[in-house]
């Protein structure tokens, strides 16, 4: 039975002469003794991996004697104590990484010139690191990964030459590696700055730091060349340079590769999501047989795969996706016994897929989708008996769906088969896939019924068979899928009625039944509930369903009557028939001829049900940076053009590294689901994925709006945008969208929704200058009892969480989310509207605000503060007034109802703010007063 100890107060008197404490590697909880502080003699104190909690006691700067003091793995809180940096003068060994402490990092830690390792990661520490540490001379260990540190890093600690181990990935810090780094650290084992905002080119001087064994600089935004001379740095083992800037598409940019293969002892070589161009350098196949991981994915790499790459024996990572390759898989990858993943997807690869194939028995991930090859699915990847994910659309693969595929029963993410011309029935084996969680076959020319065994496979979620020749009626045995959420059986020749038992499948969301020939009732339950989750046009003798379906009705038959009364009855309608039949033509054509024409938002609907990872990498350019058109804490927006027609997009993609992404994501389908607005910005699917490498991958797809957002308007950060050319009434029509948004949400959605981040970030402008709200990442329902109440839903599971500067001060002190708080952010975003100024100001500081810089102003004056260019409207042209003095009067009315409302929104006490319902009507009041003014 696993034992748990909560550590008791201590007694001076037994323990006052203890040297070492160490507890490490148990089940202690509680905090630990304030009485710690007390063992003055105490060297080494050992608390790592337990369960305390917390804060880190001051008492214990007490402990002078103390060396060694680590409590790793803990659950601490607070700050860390600023004393111990002026009393534990001989401490070496400073470690509390994998807590949950907060606050900056004491200076005083540089006081403690006897240290020799720091290790702090894995906390919320924030603000900028101290440069003094930089004079702890002795440091030969430090790690501060996975903290909020931001700005430049202190170059002094760069220059302690004895540093063998830097770790300082998963932060923001800016600025760029000192060119001499190389020279300043001969004794480097081990360098980590991943996933911060660093820019520049990678030292040269690296090439000197003959001991260095890891190398990790990812997820920045280095460019440039790779100009290391990894030949003199023999005890390399781990090389990752994902995700940045480097190269420039030229053919010596991948020259490094060759002097890779003197590193005897690497395991991993990771450059993938670059610019890197050039033909894969053969020399590839000569690099250490102790590699294991080859990650060249997203570049612009040209040229074939090597046969030699068989030399690669302990070779299990293959990633090769999204570049240039041209040429045939070799069937040599087949003697690559370790080989767990290898990806070719949207390359050009040709040729067949090589039987040698199903000799990678512990192959779990096999992607090949997007490239040209052709032949049949070699019957022998049924041995590849691991096999859990299998990828070969969008190529020109023929014959029939060999049954040992699916007889590989470990399958469990996706089969995937689509865009090739696969012909035949789907094997009954297709139950075996019990544990397979989407299946896509659309676009080939499979033919006969649905197999009725598809019921065997219980964990589906997706399925999509569209565009083949699939006929006979849905099997009713499909509804032992419990679990699906998307069906897609278009353009096919299924035929009878639409299975009722749709309407009991919970967690159907999508159901794709179009051009096909059913007939009969159309359900209304369930997924039926709601036309945006059905297609079911093209088929003609569907009745009933919802009135929206516009449908003709279902008749049945009634008691016999005559035909004197049946007569009575008909003849006075027959008139009304003809017109309706009339008129049913006259739709039906229009209808047919606007499906012709396909607009844009309905091809999406109807040709993008789910889509896809690998469709949105290439509507954004492999999520190009150059797409990005913005970012957030949990996502980062491109700009993209979606399928054949090019349509443009805009694709939020969740970064679901960050804390809350996922749950953010989820809200935001949550509110989106059910809510219609002019004023909201219109999504147009979700995508909820893996990507090539097995990682999970979500995103949402959102009509683009081409205008960007009120904050390029306001602060220019679109150089496309003239500043100052949003006048007075269009600023007023675009407050007056917003509220109405947030009156929407608040008063007429049920159950009621706190969007619960407006800023000007997230309002987007159309061609004509119509607001759009977006971003529901942190939206939360209330329930019906009260408005300041939260719904008890996995979507509100998370702290309220919102911008600095337009979040409510409730929030900050733990209150609840409350539509008072969407009113509060809304009367900062007005006044800064009006004001051109930020709440974040440098101006605003020692308790001024932007509230308290309006409200100061009214009445006498608000005209110093409004921004100047609105001012330009109180010179009107000769036609716009015949009495310019009146005119001007009342352009300063309207300014002074807009700024006070703007400062009754956001009072500091929640009862003292307006409803929402009188902020929509005093600004349209606004609105007349100025449209008045200019008659």
């Amino acid at each position: 039975m696993e034992q748990f100890y909560q550590l008791v107060p201590m007694d001076r008197r037994d323990l006052c002469f203890l040297r070492v404490i160490n507890l490490a590697n148990n089940d202690f909880y509680g905090e630990i003794p304030n009485e710690a502080g007390r063992l003055f003699k105490l060297e080494t104190l050992f608390l790592t991996n337990n369960s305390f909690s917390g804060k880190i006691p001051t008492n214990l700067s007490r402990c002078s004697n103390l060396i060694d003091f680590r409590v790793r793995g803990n659950h601490l809180v607070g700050e860390v104590p600023v004393d111990i940096g002026y009393s534990w003068l001989k401490l070496e060994v400073l470690s509390f990484a994998d807590n949950q402490l907060t606050g900056q990092f004491p200076p005083s830690i540089g006081n403690l010139s006897a240290l020799q390792v720091i290790n702090i990661g894995v906390n919320g520490l924030s603000g900028r690191f101290p440069d003094c540490l930089g004079q702890l001379r002795d440091l030969y260990y430090f790690s501060i990964e996975e903290n909020n540190f931001f700005g430049t890093f202190p170059v002094s600690i760069f220059n302690i030459s004895s540093l063998q181990t830097i770790s300082l990935a998963f932060n923001r810090f800016e600025g760029s590696l000192p060119v001499d780094i190389g020279f300043n650290l001969p004794n480097l084992a081990y360098l980590d700055v991943g996933q911060n905002n660093l820019t520049g080119t990678l030292p040269h001087s690296l090439s000197n730091v003959s001991n260095l064994k890891g190398l990790e600089l990812f997820d920045n935004s280095f460019s440039g060349n790779v100009r290391i001379d990894f030949g003199s740095l023999l005890n390399l083992n781990w090389l990752n340079l994902k995700d940045n800037n480097l190269g420039g598409g030229t053919i010596s940019d991948l020259d490094f590769v060759t002097l890779l293969t003197n590193c005897s002892k690497l395991e991993a070589l990771e450059i993938g999501s670059n610019r890197f161009g050039g033909v894969l350098p053969h020399s590839i196949a000569n690099l250490s047989t102790t590699v294991t991981s080859i990650d060249m994915q997203h570049n612009q790499i040209s040229g074939s795969i090597p046969f030699e790459m068989k030399n690669l024996i302990k070779l299990n990572g293959l990633y090769l996706h999204y570049n240039q390759l041209n040429g045939i898989i070799p069937h040599t990858i087949g003697e690559l016994r370790n080989l767990q993943a290898m990806s070719l997807s949207a390359n050009n690869m040709t040729g067949t897929i090589p039987d040698s194939l199903g000799n990678l028995t512990l192959l779990t991930g096999l992607w090949l989708r997007i490239n040209n090859l052709k032949g049949g699915i070699p019957s022998s990847l049924g041995n590849c008996q691991n096999l859990m994910e299998l990828s070969i659309s969008q190529n020109r693969i023929t014959g029939a769906l060999p049954k040992q595929i699916l007889g590989i029963k470990t399958l469990s993410t996706l089969l995937d088969l689509s865009d090739n011309l696969l012909s035949g029935p789907i094997p009954v084996e297709v139950g075996n896939l019990k544990n397979l969680g989407a299946l896509y076959v659309s676009r080939n020319q499979f033919s006969g019924e649905i197999p009725t065994t598809l019921s065997s496979c219980t964990s589906l979620e997706y399925l999509d068979m569209h565009e083949n020749s699939f006929s006979g009626s849905i099997p009713f045995a499909l509804n032992s899928l419990k679990s699906i959420k998307a069906i897609d059986l278009s353009c096919n020749n299924l035929s009878g009625q639409i299975p009722k038992y749709f309407e009991n499948l919970l967690f159907l969301e999508l159901l794709n039944l179009s051009y096909n020939h059913f007939e009969g009732e159309v359900p209304t339950k369930g997924v039926f509930s709601s036309k945006i989750n059905i297609s079911l046009l093209g088929n003609e003798k569907l009745c009933g369903g919802l009135n929206e379906l516009h449908l003709p009705p279902c008749h049945s038959t009634g008691p016999r009557k005559s035909t004197v009364t049946l007569l009575k009855v008909l003849l006075p309608v027959i008139g009304s028939v003809l017109i309706l039949l009339t008129c049913r033509i006259v739709v039906e054509n229009r209808r047919r001829k606007l499906a012709q024409k396909s607009s844009s938002t309905l091809r999406v609907e109807q040709r993008f049900p789910m889509v896809s990872y690998a469709e949105l990498s290439k509507a954004t350019n492999e999520f190009s940076s150059s797409n990005i058109i913005g970012q957030g804490s949990f996502s980062s927006v491109y700009k993209g053009n979606l399928g054949e027609n090019a349509m443009p997009v805009a694709v939020k993609v969740m970064n679901l590294k960050q804390k809350g992404a996922t749950k953010s994501f989820v809200a935001e389908c949550e509110a989106l689901r059910n809510i219609r607005h002019r004023n909201l910005i219109k999504i147009i699917t979700v995508c909820s994925s893996i990507d090539f490498k097995g990682i999970e991958f979500k995103a949402l797809v959102y009509e683009y709006l081409p205008c960007g957002s009120l904050e390029d308007w306001l602060h220019q950060s679109n150089d496309q945008l003239e500043a100052g050319n949003l006048n007075l009434i269009q600023r007023l029509n675009v407050v007056i969208d917003v509220a109405s948004v947030i009156e929407y949400l608040h008063h007429h959605c049920q159950p009621p929704i706190v969007h619960g981040d407006i800023k000007p970030s997230n309002i987007l402008l159309d061609y004509d200058l119509i607001a759009h709200v977006g971003d529901f990442g942190l939206a939360r329902f209330l329930s019906d009892r009260s408005p300041c109440t939260i719904l008890e839903t996995s979507s509100s599971s998370i702290g309220i969480k919102g911008t600095v500067g337009y979040i409510a001060p409730e929030y900050g002190m733990g209150g609840d989310v409350s539509m008072t708080g969407d009113v509060y952010s809304f009367g900062i975003l007005l006044l800064e509207m009006f004001t051109r100024r930020r709440p974040t100001d440098n101006m605003f500081n020692d308790g001024l605000t932007l509230h308290e810089f309006a409200k100061m102003s009214l009445p006498e004056k608000l005209m110093e503060i409004v921004d100047p260019s609105l001012l330009l409207d109180l010179k009107p042209r000769a036609s716009n007034s015949s009495n310019p003095g009146n005119y001007g009067a009342k352009i300063e009315e309207c300014l002074a109802t807009i700024v006070k409302i703007g400062v009754l929104c956001s009072m500091e006490s929640p009862s003292e703010r307006m409803q929402i319902i009188d902020v929509v009507a005093k600004l349209g009041a606004a609105k007349e007063v100025f449209i008045g003014g200019r008659a």
